[in-house]
Formats: C-alpha cells, structure tokens, sequence
C-alpha cells in the first residue's frame, strides 16, 4: 500500500460503475475503478441491446460497453482488472478497499458490484450463454421472434418474463422443479390463457443442447422419473439473481455490516444512493430495488456521482 488517497474508488465495472466513472473524473476527481473480472459487466455477454436509447438499430452488448469504457479513459478514470474487493473498512482519515492484491485509500467509495443470475449448473448452460441461453428476456427477446423456447423457473419473475416473451416468441414451455408454481396467482392464471404456453411441472432440467446453438433440452419428470428431449431455440433461466455483496457480508472492526443490506443482500440506500455508511454510495443492480436494466444502472450511477462530487466539495 501508498499513501495515495483517490478521491473516488468505484467497485465495480458495469454500466453503472464506468458511468459513475465518466462523471466523477469529468468532474476532475481522481477516480479508480475495480473490477473483479473484465470491465463490462453483466451487458458485455448480451448479443445485442435494443433498448438502450441513441442505438435504433441496436448494438452489440460488448461494442456498447467498449464505449462506455472508452469515454470514462477519456476522462482519467484509472482501471485494475481482475482485482476483486475483500472488503472496505473506515478509518479515521479515509476509506481502506482491500483486494486479493493491493490496499487503496479513497475519501469516497461507489459500489457498483451488480448482480448475476443464478445458475442451474447443468450441462450445456454455459456452453450456450449468448447463443440461446438467456437470463434476461427483455434484453434478448426480440431476437427469438416467432422460436420456440423454454422458460426454468415458474416463480414470479419467470412469468412476468414470459408474459414479456410471448410478444416475440411463437411457444413457451415452463419447467418448474417443484409440482406448482410459486408466482402469484394472477401471473399463473395470465399465462395459462395464452394456447401458446405449457407447462411441466415438477420437472427437473438435465441438460441444454446443441451445435453451435441452443438446439434442445432434456428434462425428467421427477414422478415417474421418465425422460425426454425437447426440440427448443432458446433457454430462459429464472431461479433468481446474487447481489455481488459477499465482500459487505464481512463484519466491520465494530462488529457490524458493513453498509446496511436487505433480506437478500443487495445494499440499501436513499433517493441520492448514500448507504448506512458515510462516504460510501451504492448504484445499479447491486442496489436494493425492482428493476434492473442498463439505462436504470446509468441513471443510478449518474444521480451516485453528482452525490459524490457534493460530498467531497463538503468536506473541503
């Protein structure tokens, strides 16, 4: 560790960490982004984004993030890859950020961790993410127009996907593990009325196969424990999403959370996206909230920013 002190330390290196980044340097704060993996983030693995505005024809998930990288350089923000946060402590002066490698000072820090989707951990599901395997269907729905495809999980975001699906897509077939359906009542009762949906119910998912797309699926019924394959162009996961938080699950010297975290630990905080913890301000999916979309991350992580500058301009 130096005794460098950055004005800003963003976690995080998604849509609403390198946003975060683009205001907080432009604004002449000396800025430094961690990033666990590859800066991009959750939208660097999508084929193509067409809800994003100023891109009418739509842009690939990995060029957009390139952008957003690209403008945040521009600005000064100083980046680390594959440099995971273990934990943020403050001290007397400042806020220590500790990775697997290194220790920073920042007078602010911006959580901007997000989340990722639960995974079902069977064969194929990784071999096929981003060619037919999908855990967003208002990002990548349009692109199975008038396909056939398979929704896993009957909770209520699975349904409210699939109710956003079935304007795209030609058939719906729900696998759910367990033998009924955990999603409100109206969500059922909405999506069994559509003829272009079934469901298999208490079904277990094996596998996703293909070439070099999704191309099928084998699933079990687990009552009779009798098997068969699906002929299927797209996969839709929903059993759920991990806040990127496990660095915040550490107890402080105090004995206490680090920032204060909801029931499912995504971090809580006000309208200005100030924490429990002074100094410390959380945007994008990371944030205790319903939505989670790019422009919702970018509009998060704008509003975090200015918070930022504010704050640092009081404690001069």
């Amino acid at each position: 560790m130096n005794d460098k002190i950055y004005d800003v330390v963003i976690i995080g290196g998604g849509p609403a960490g390198l946003t975060a980044g683009i205001y907080t340097s432009r604004d002449k704060k000396d800025t430094l982004l961690l990033e666990k993996a590859i800066v991009g983030g959750l939208p660097a693995s999508t084929d193509l984004v067409e809800n994003y505005p100023g891109f009418p024809d739509g842009i690939k998930g990995i060029e957009l993030m390139n952008k957003f990288k690209k403008q945040a350089e521009k600005f000064g923000v100083k980046f680390s890859d594959f440099d995971e946060v273990k934990n943020i402590e403050t001290t007397d002066k400042d806020i220590m950020v500790r990775t697997e490698r290194h220790e920073y000072s920042a007078r602010t820090v911006i959580i901007a961790s997000g989340s990722v989707p639960k995974k079902l951990g069977v064969s194929g599901e990784d071999k096929f993410m981003g060619r037919g395997v999908s855990y967003c269907a208002t990002c990548d729905g349009p692109l199975f127009k008038d396909k056939d495809v398979a929704v896993i999980g009957c909770g209520n975001s699975g349904l409210q996907e699939g109710g956003s699906l079935l304007n795209h897509v030609k058939s719906i077939k729900f696998v759910e593990f367990l033998p009924h359906m955990n999603a409100e009542k109206i969500l059922q009762e909405r999506l069994k009325r559509h003829e272009n949906t079934s469901f298999l119910l208490n079904h277990q998912l094996l596998s996703i196969n293909g070439d070099d797309f999704v191309q099928s699926i084998r699933v079990k019924d687990r009552s009779s424990g009798a098997e068969k394959l699906i002929n299927i162009d797209g996969v839709f996961v929903y059993v759920g999403f991990l806040p990127n938080t496990k660095f915040l699950s550490k107890k402080n010297s105090s004995g206490k959370d680090v920032v204060e975290l909801d029931d499912y630990g995504y971090i809580i905080t006000d309208r200005y996206m100030r924490t429990s913890l002074p100094g410390v301000f959380a945007a994008g999916d990371v944030r205790s909230k319903k939505f989670r979309q790019i422009a919702e991350a970018v509009g998060d992580a704008t509003v975090g920013a200015l918070s930022v500058s504010e704050y640092i301009s009081e404690l001069n």
